[in-house]
């Protein structure tokens, strides 16, 4: 029996593990995540040879060294920042992600957030409930008049690009690698020219290191005024302080952010003295920059949820097991490291 823990698991999983079978897995679950301040027992710090985690949990070093026989840290995502790779490497530690399992739900997501935002949603939504309608506030644009800038036009980006089209909406496109399968309705075009272009930018490319505030000041100042700016991949592709001042100024006229930089301190706020004590002074910052943006009446910030459906939550822990499964037979197809 291979002994596995499972951190942050929710309600909406029962039913996979319910229907499934993993007789050869020894698998205790937590709703918790994982993080240096979790408390687990000897025997567990000891036997356990897997790890499934999700990006809330945040595995340093000094969590990978207290698990003697780690042999694989699966994590139900396709991003993996919140694990330390390098510690992983010295450990021989298999580190392994899930993609494309959200290519319909989050490009569906990414839709539902720009009819929001050109359609006003949030700011309507707001005065109905304060009782102070101002119809001259509300005045939205059609679709087929705007032009899109997508960022990345992987499985996600595409999807997004495919529903545009429907819209009838001009789509310029921005990826170091060129899809042909949209090449009939999309312009590639450099990043200086997407900016300077689109009336309404979204992002659908994997977060590295090299990435980091690649949108900021300089590039807010390219955009179009009262560009609308979509996120659903990691929020520190953006600069958040020139965000802010981006929508206070009026470049950004709207924004629909399901990421944030340091998320962890504004999304999970029943752990916020640990997750305080493990955050950096820049990390701080951002999360006072992300209360400011929350009280705008033209942003719109979901808790990292346009991944998840039903389907796609199914999809990600039957890609996860699979890859466990290929890495204890050593074929780790899909590893990270």
């Amino acid at each position: 029996m291979i002994k596995m823990l499972l951190f942050d698991f929710r309600e909406q999983e029962k039913h996979f593990f319910e229907t499934t079978n993993h007789k050869d897995f020894d698998i205790t679950f937590y709703s918790h995540k994982l993080n240096e301040n979790t408390e687990l027992t000897q025997e567990e710090f000891d036997e356990t040879e897997v790890l499934s985690v999700f990006v809330c949990s945040n595995i340093t070093e000094k969590v990978i060294n207290k698990f003697k026989n780690l042999r694989i840290i699966a994590t139900r995502s396709t991003g993996y920042n919140h694990i330390d790779i390098d510690a992983c490497v010295k450990r021989n530690i298999a580190v392994v992600n899930v993609e494309g399992y959200g290519k319909s739900s989050v490009a569906q997501y990414t839709i539902g957030a720009i009819i929001g935002l050109v359609r006003n949603f949030n700011i309507s939504i707001r005065d109905f409930k304060e009782e102070k309608i101002d119809y001259n506030k509300y005045t939205g644009y059609d679709l087929s008049e705007l032009s899109l800038g997508v960022i990345g036009t992987g499985s996600i980006g595409s999807a997004v690009c495919q529903i545009a089209d429907k819209f009838k909406m001009h789509i310029f496109a921005y990826d170091i690698k060129y899809n042909p399968e949209i090449s009939d309705f999309v312009d590639y075009v450099s990043l200086e020219d997407l900016y300077k272009h689109s009336n309404i930018i979204t992002l659908h490319i994997p977060y590295i290191p090299e990435f980091y505030h690649m949108i900021g000041k300089e590039e807010f100042d390219l955009m179009t005024d009262g560009v609308y700016l979509i996120n659903t991949s990691r929020g520190e592709l953006i600069d958040n302080a020139a965000l802010y001042n981006a929508v206070k100024s009026g470049k950004v006229k709207g924004a629909a952010l399901d990421v944030l930089e340091c998320e962890n301190l504004n999304m999970y706020p029943d752990d916020v003295i640990n997750i305080v004590k493990e955050s950096s002074c820049d990390c701080l910052g951002s999360a006072i920059i992300n209360q400011k943006l929350i009280s705008e009446p033209n942003i719109i910030i979901t808790p990292h949820i346009a991944y998840n459906t039903y389907q796609s939550i199914n999809i990600i822990l039957e890609k996860t097991f699979n890859n466990i499964k290929a890495c204890l037979k050593g074929r780790c197809s899909e590893r990270v490291v």
